[in-house]
């Protein structure tokens, strides 16, 4: 099966508000939730997975198995929007290798190295 429609330096952004539901407060204060490590992790996925599955054969999706040099390198408050971006900087036949960088405005909030690797979705036989 050939994914030659993916192509190194192919990206995908997502904007995000940061909900509650998307923050930790290890601090215990009113007004102190910031962003958790967690979901900055799941929004470095999900803009990985919006780069390249769209461009993939019917009956595929992409599976994450690694993710290398992450960084939560600042808060980002409640109600703050950030954004994110990934872009394809290998392809290995079904495997792809992606650089994220994570934004609050111009402050960079966060990097990480990510693989994924397409797997069909079709049921086995």
């Amino acid at each position: 099966m050939a994914f030659d429609m993916v192509k190194a330096g192919q990206s995908a952004e997502m904007n995000v508000e940061v909900t509650k539901d998307m923050t930790t407060n290890r601090m215990g204060r009113p007004g102190a939730d910031v962003l958790s490590t967690p979901s900055l992790l799941m929004l470095m996925e999900h803009t990985a997975i919006k780069a390249t599955d769209p461009l993939l054969p019917e009956g595929h999706a992409t599976v994450g198995y690694s993710v290398d040099g992450m960084r939560h390198m600042a808060p980002t408050a409640l109600g703050a929007r950030v954004r994110v971006k990934a872009t394809v900087t290998e392809v290995d036949n079904n495997k792809f290798t992606y650089s994220i960088e994570a934004y609050e405005g111009d402050k960079k909030i966060g990097v990480a190295m990510h693989k994924r690797a397409a797997i069909s979705t079709e049921p086995a036989r």
